[in-house]
């Protein structure tokens, strides 16, 4: 594929896949980067987006030069010379350009593109010469080329319509004169604004006639140490006379080579995306932070205390032992348990009355009646932890990010109180309390049962044996073990075994408890964890994922061509 060869530079053929590639990256990136990124680059970006649609739907092969240059600069009489025609108007008063003016070489048809470029005053100019000095001709044919208003007109609609222009052509012509080459316009808003469009860049040095050779050598050296500066490096710079004749065939030749390309359009939007790009990456980091994959233990541990799981657990573990003393306990003092407040359903955590279906309910039969807990809210301290806890999520995450990544970090952090709030809740009251009945709780009721219905029987039996004696019945002979009747060691024995067994049922159901407690924790924990993944840590890692969208698109779109 022809090289397209601009000023000293000549640089490979931009393909329609890349440039369709690279406006992609451009709009994925606006797409992920969102309010993240500052508004104007993205105003732009997306202008340049739609003017990669619009350019490349048009019909033909042409190229679109545009001549532009400082007031005085001559441009429109180069304009005339190129032309062979005296289309540009050219005269002592300035300026003498307020639209722009168009040539068309070659037979295809153009209308199209100059009505989207809203040029209405046109030229079709005859097929170009034939350089002599060459063994092959070369011809203009394609080539749109475009007077533009004074850049520097003191009329601002000239310069609002040259500007409008320059967005939109494929190849820059910056003509300037022996008093003007340094203007600071010229560098500061052009050249160096625009140094990423070097491929399509040409510098002509314009009223050479008025200049010795000497003087024309010295200042083309300057301009084009100039233009290094501005960051268009190795550029050469065409010294022309639109009043002799100078250095046109050389201008001509430079036009000719890329209307032949046919890719200078391909390589003004290349170079347009890559300074659309490039912009923005200044409001992306080079990286994002990297999150742990699990969610800090501090952030855990302050949600736990807002969502008042210390408060559920010492109301399990006093659950635990009440169950534990009621059912293992001595059976002649177990009603006394029942007249103590139930802690569970005291926070609407449990409303079972049975101890087995108590034992049994479900995350499912919570939500279902209830819905939402009776827990008290966080303490300011409790509260204070929280904050403190999410600002840490956030400042880690958000460390070396441009500030609107950096705040949409913190905001992602930081969720609104009140859903965070019932999200903990129904973490709290979606936790199944399920537990079975452990064993030892069946052999100590059922041993406590016996030993009752022992002393019971003991008792009884010491009864008859008084109320007969009382009778004076005939004797009564009462079996003894050695010197203590039988009947007073079941009292005895029930009575004293009984209340032993409850004191070790007291015991094993205060570590019971603290095991429940232990279980339950962990499970109410692992909720909170959750939340805190889905509520924080998960924004905040999207926040952090559409930062590394971006910035890779960015780099696609901004990359160097090879």
């Amino acid at each position: 594929m022809s090289p397209l060869r601009m000023g000293s530079k000549q640089v490979k053929a931009v393909s329609s896949e890349e440039l369709n590639g690279r406006s992609q990256a451009l709009e994925q990136a606006l797409a992920h980067g969102g309010a993240q990124l500052e508004p104007r680059a993205v105003a732009s970006a997306r202008a340049v987006v739609d003017k990669i649609a619009e350019r490349t739907s048009k019909a033909g092969n042409h190229t679109v030069v545009a001549l532009a240059g400082a007031t005085g600069s001559g441009k429109s009489s180069l304009f005339n010379t190129l032309v062979g025609a005296e289309v540009a108007v050219v005269g002592a008063r300035r300026p003498t350009t307020s639209r722009p003016v168009a040539a068309v070489w070659g037979d295809d048809d153009a209308t199209e593109l100059l009505d989207w470029l809203s040029v209405a005053q046109r030229h079709h100019v005859t097929p170009g010469p034939t350089d002599a000095t060459h063994d092959t001709p070369w011809t203009l044919d394609g080539l749109v080329l475009l007077d533009l208003p004074d850049f520097d007109s003191r009329v601002v609609e000239h310069r609002v319509e040259s500007e409008r222009v320059l967005e939109l052509v494929d190849v820059f012509v910056w003509v300037t004169d022996p008093q003007k080459y340094a203007d600071a316009r010229l560098h500061d808003d052009y050249l160096r604004a625009l140094a990423t469009h070097d491929a399509v860049t040409v510098v002509v040095l314009n009223q050479s006639d008025r200049l010795t050779g000497k003087a024309t050598g010295q200042i083309r050296d300057d301009l084009t140490r100039l233009a290094a500066d501005d960051g268009i490096a190795g550029v050469q710079v065409i010294a022309t006379s639109a009043s002799t004749g100078a250095g046109v065939d050389d201008l001509r030749m430079r036009l000719a080579t890329a209307v032949a390309a046919q890719n200078a359009a391909q390589h003004r939007l290349v170079a347009d995306v890559s300074a659309s790009a490039a912009t923005l990456r200044g409001g992306v980091a080079a990286t994002e932070p990297t999150l742990p994959e699990t969610v800090d233990a501090e952030l855990v541990d302050a949600l736990s205390r807002a969502a008042g799981i210390p408060t559920v657990v010492a109301a399990v573990e006093r659950d635990y032992r009440n169950q534990a003393w009621g059912r293992t306990g001595w059976p002649f003092t177990r009603w006394v348990r029942a007249l103590r407040p139930d802690p569970m359903k005291r926070l609407r955590l449990n409303t079972r009355d049975a101890v087995e279906e108590k034992l049994a309910v479900t995350a499912g039969d919570v939500r279902t009646v209830l819905g939402r807990s009776s827990l008290p809210p966080p303490t300011p301290a409790a509260r204070s932890a929280v904050e403190l806890a999410t600002r840490k999520v956030g400042d880690q995450a958000a460390e070396g990010l441009p500030t609107r990544w950096a705040e949409a970090v913190a905001d992602a952090a930081t969720p609104p109180g009140p859903e965070l709030a019932d999200a903990l809740d129904q973490a709290v009251v979606g936790t199944s309390l399920k537990m079975r009945v452990p064993l030892w709780w069946r052999v100590f009721g059922a041993a406590q049962l016996v030993l009752a219905l022992v002393a019971v029987l003991g008792l009884v039996w010491l009864a008859v044996i008084a109320v007969l004696g009382w009778l004076t019945v005939s004797q009564v002979d009462t079996p003894r073990w050695g010197p203590l009747p039988i009947p007073l060691l079941m009292f005895l024995g029930g009575l004293l075994l009984g209340l032993g067994l409850a004191g070790v049922a007291r015991w094993l159901g205060r570590r019971g408890a603290l095991r429940r407690g232990r279980e339950i924790r962990r499970r109410l924990t692992d909720k909170v964890a959750g939340v805190a993944g889905a509520r924080i840590v998960g924004p905040v890692r999207a926040v952090l994922e559409r930062h590394r969208q971006t910035r890779e698109s960015l780099d696609r779109a901004e990359q160097p061509r090879r």
